[in-house]
This record gives C-alpha cells, structure tokens and sequence, in this order.
C-alpha cells in the first residue's frame, strides 16, 4: 500500500515535467527535420520545352538553359547554350538561339508560358551560336547589349549586329534584382564576356568556359595564351557561384572553371 502510493506520488508529481520534456523534444524534432527538409531541398532541373531544334531546361527557380543546334564540319551537330534569367514578369536572355527562327520560337514561349517581357538579349561574344538569332529580337523590339568589340566584329563579319554596347561591363535591372555582363580578358575570342545573376548563383560562362571532359574546340578566333588566366579572374569574381553554364555541352558547378583553367594552362 505504501509502495502504491509512493509509486503514485512519484509519478504524479513528475508526469507534468515528463510530458513538457517529451513536448519540447517533438518540438525540436519537427523544427530539425523542417530545417534539413528545407536544406535538402534543392531544386530538380527539368526540361520544360523540346523540339529538334530548342529544348528548354529549368535549372534553379529562376533560370533556364535554352539550347539550340549548329551544323558544323568539324564538330558534327553541336548543341549551343544560351540563358533565360527571369524575375517577376521580367526576363533577360544570354545568347539567341543559332537562327531567328528558333529564336522566334524561344520568344513565343517566353511570353505565352513564362507570362514574361523579355527585357534584353545579351550576346556574349560575335560568333554565330551567339548572336545567329539577333535579327528575331530585332523584329520584337528587345533591346540588345554586347561587348563594344562584339559590335565591331559583328559589323566585319556582316552578321545582326546588337543595338547598345559596353566596353568592360554591364548590369541591367530585372524586377528587384539584376544581371551583370563582364569582359574579364580574351579566351574564345577577344571580345567574349560572361553572365551573371547573383540571386541565384549562377554564372553564364559561354564559350569562354568548358564543359567536364571537353576539348578545347574550335580556336580559330581564340587567345589560347591569356584563357587561363581569364577564367582565373572569373573564378575570383564570382566565389559564391553555384552553377556554371558553358557554352556547349552539360551545365555544372566551379569545377568547370578549374577544368577550363587547367586545359589552358597545358600546352
């Protein structure tokens, strides 16, 4: 009898900081799994358009690789990446498509599925996988910003040439946020700049950048000599970058600056 209730005192009188004990720890627990849900929560890449000729691919909330396709001799069919960075209503586009056909096509999409404006296009240098589909901003009166020299080229070479120029860099508004182009030294060619959209870490390297396992591809316009140490620059500008998109081939992270850096490097 005196065991009972002792063996009920005792549990009546630490039942009420038990259960506040056990209430604390459920709470905690769902705070921590929230919190490593929420951490390990990244964001899935997946294709939200294909054809032969473009295929779309969302790669963070906010950005989107659009890649098209150039037949070439020596290269077979190679697949070009451009750069859709929206905010709000409000997008800007690194590189056009290879045509202004596919070009028409990625700027209906824009506005019919993302419900956006396209406030500028931004070829990152003058070759053709870059600026081939200028002349379909021009006929929807996007502005279009380029590298002064990608200008000059583009008049040598007869090809769209863009509106508005910049000598070292550019940074436009999109909705609350912005974009910047840079010009960090010659690779690729003389005149290639790289994108970048801070808010979600990502970078647009273009042909200045290669993807994992790449050759060093076609030199005809590049300065093999200053390319390592003009993504040694871009790797030190930018040390919270998460994703990096190359002009050709799979999208990744830093890696593919240390790659390039390294391929160049080597004679």
């Amino acid at each position: 009898m005196n065991h009972t209730n002792s063996f009920a005192k005792i549990t009546t009188s630490k039942t009420p900081k038990f259960l506040f004990q056990l209430v604390l720890v459920f709470i905690f627990s769902i705070c921590h799994l929230n919190g490593s849900a929420q951490q390990e929560k990244a964001f899935k890449p997946k294709k939200v358009y294909k054809s032969k000729q473009l295929i779309i691919t969302q790669i963070t909330q906010n950005t989107f690789v659009h890649t098209s396709y150039k037949q070439t001799d020596e290269f077979g069919n190679v697949p070009c990446n451009g750069l859709i960075v929206r905010k709000s209503t409000e997008t800007i586009i690194f590189d056009t498509p290879t045509t202004d056909k596919t070009s028409a096509v990625l700027i209906k999409w824009i506005h019919k599925k993302l419900h956006c404006s396209i406030k500028a296009v931004i070829p990152t240098h003058f070759h053709d996988d870059c600026l081939g589909g200028l002349q379909a901003f021009d006929d929807n009166n996007i502005p279009s910003y380029a590298n002064s020299k990608t200008v000059e080229y583009a008049k040598e070479n007869k090809m769209a040439v863009p509106q508005n120029s910049f000598s070292d860099s550019l940074l436009l508004k999109l909705g609350d946020a912005y974009v910047t182009a840079t010009f960090f030294g010659e690779g690729h060619t003389r005149d290639n700049v790289v994108g970048y959209f801070p808010e979600d870490h990502v970078l647009f390297g273009g042909c200045l950048i290669k993807t994992m396992d790449a050759s060093k591809g076609y030199l005809g316009d590049a300065n093999v000599a200053a390319w390592s140490a003009t993504v040694e620059k871009v790797k030190k500008a930018y040390p919270q970058v998460k994703v990096v998109v190359p002009g050709h081939g799979p999208y990744g992270d830093q890696k593919l600056l240390d790659y390039t850096i390294q391929l160049f490097r080597n004679p």
